[in-house]
C-alpha cells in the first residue's frame, strides 16, 4: 500500500492495453515483364480509330435501311402507339410528310401497314381489296410527292379479318389456296395503286409463284417480290398487332402456317421453294434471335437476303434505354450492324429515322 498526502491509497492496475504497432504489409511490386516474342499483334489494327475504320468489315449505311410505317384514318393525325415508344400511327397526309423526310435522310425504301377500321374488318379481310383501302391511298399520295421512292407493301390478311389472322379461317382452320386466290388480288390492288415491292408475310403455300404469275400477266413484271420466306411464330410480335389493331382480334395463335422457333433446315427449304417460284428478295423474321438463320440463308443461295428488326425487339431496347439500363444509341447501332455481319443485305427497322440521321450527322451532313 502506497501513502499520498498521509492518506492510503491501493496501488493502481495497468488495465490499458499496449498495442505494438505493426508495419503496413507491402504491396507487391510490378515489375515491367520482358517483351513477348509475338509477331501478330491483332491489337495493332484496335490502337487507332483511323485504324479500326481501315479495317472494319462491316458498314451501316443509310442504303441499308427500310423504314416501316403505321396508316391511319383521319387527317393530320400523328397517333402514339403505347407499346413502341417513338412509333406513331400516321393518317395519310403525315406519311406523306415522313416521305419526304425518309428522302431527306437517304433512307431508300418505306414499309406500309394499315390500321383497319374495325367496322371494315371481315371474316374475310375483304378491305385488303379495295382499291381504295389505306394502304392504297398512302401509296398514291406518296408516289405523287416523292416518286423516287420506295415503296413496300405487306401482302397478308391479318390487318383486315375480324379474326386477326393472316388468312382465310374456315371452321377453325386457315384454309391454304383460298387464301392464296385473295392474296394475289390484294398483290395486284397494291401494284396498280404503285407499290414497288410486294412483300407476302401470309407464309402460305405457293403464293410467292401465284403473285408472280399474276404481276406479270398484268404487265407488272417490274414490281419485285420480297418474300417473308422465313417467317417464325414468335413472341416478339406483340407490339407490332397493338399497332395494327389485330391484337385484340387475334383468336388462337399461328403456329399452323408460320414456323417453329426450333427449326433452321426448314429455313433453308422455304426460302429455295420461295426463290424457285420467283422471289426476287427473301427476308427472316424476326430479326437478333434468328442471326444463324439469316447467316445460313446468305452463305446458301447468295441472293439478296433482309432481315426484320420486329417490334418486340425495337420494344425492349426502348425500354431498357428508358430506364437508363442500356446506352440507347449505342445498343441501337451495335443491334444493327448485328444484322450486316449476319450476311443481311438491309433491315425493317422502326429506328431508321434515328440511325439516317446519326449516320449523316457522324458524316458531318447534319441531320
Amino acid at each position: 500500500m502506497a501513502i499520498k498526502y498521509g492518506r492510503p491509497i491501493e496501488a493502481k492496475i495497468e488495465t490499458k492495453t499496449r498495442f505494438v504497432p505493426v508495419e503496413a504489409e507491402a504491396k507487391p511490386t510490378i515489375t515491367p515483364a520482358a517483351a513477348l516474342d509475338l509477331t501478330c499483334r491483332p491489337r495493332r489494327n484496335r490502337r487507332a480509330e483511323w485504324a479500326r475504320r481501315m479495317v472494319r468489315e462491316n458498314v451501316l449505311t443509310t442504303d441499308d435501311l427500310i423504314w416501316p410505317l403505321f396508316i391511319v384514318d383521319g387527317h393530320q393525325t400523328r397517333a402514339p402507339v403505347d407499346s413502341m415508344p417513338g412509333v406513331e400511327r400516321l393518317s395519310v397526309d403525315q406519311a406523306v410528310r415522313e416521305a419526304v423526310r425518309a428522302r431527306e435522310l437517304a433512307i431508300p425504301c418505306l414499309a406500309l401497314f394499315p390500321y383497319t377500321d374495325p367496322q371494315l374488318r371481315d371474316e374475310d379481310g375483304r378491305e385488303a381489296l379495295n382499291p381504295d383501302n389505306l394502304v392504297c391511298r398512302a401509296i398514291r399520295a406518296i408516289k405523287q410527292e416523292v416518286p423516287d421512292l420506295g415503296i413496300l407493301c405487306d401482302v397478308a390478311l391479318d390487318p383486315y379479318t375480324s379474326h386477326g389472322h393472316d388468312g382465310l379461317l374456315r371452321d377453325g382452320e386457315i384454309v391454304n389456296d383460298d387464301t392464296v386466290a385473295v392474296l394475289v388480288r390484294q398483290a395486284l390492288v397494291e401494284a396498280e395503286a404503285g407499290c414497288d415491292i410486294i412483300a407476302p408475310s401470309d407464309m402460305m403455300d405457293g403464293r410467292i409463284g401465284a403473285i408472280r404469275k399474276a404481276l406479270d400477266a398484268a404487265g407488272y413484271i417490274d414490281v419485285q417480290i420480297m418474300a417473308y420466306a422465313a417467317k417464325y411464330a414468335s413472341a416478339f410480335y406483340g407490339p407490332f398487332r397493338d399497332a395494327v389493331g389485330s391484337s385484340a382480334t387475334l383468336t388462337g395463335d399461328k403456329r399452323t402456317y408460320q414456323m417453329d422457333p426450333a427449326n433452321s433446315d426448314e429455313a433453308l427449304r422455304e426460302v429455295e421453294l420461295d426463290l424457285a417460284e420467283g422471289a426476287d428478295m427473301v427476308m427472316v423474321k424476326p430479326g437478333m434471335p434468328y442471326l444463324d438463320i439469316v447467316r445460313r440463308v446468305k452463305d446458301t443461295f447468295g441472293r439478296p437476303t433482309f432481315a426484320y428488326q420486329v417490334s418486340g425487339e425495337y420494344a425492349m431496347l426502348m425500354a431498357a434505354a428508358g430506364h437508363g439500363w442500356l446506352d440507347g444509341d449505342r445498343a441501337m447501332m451495335e443491334s444493327l450492324i448485328a444484322f450486316k455481319r449476319a450476311g443481311a443485305d438491309g433491315m425493317l427497322s422502326y429506328f431508321a429515322p434515328t440511325v439516317a440521321a446519326k449516320l449523316r450527322r457522324d458524316a458531318g451532313l447534319g441531320s
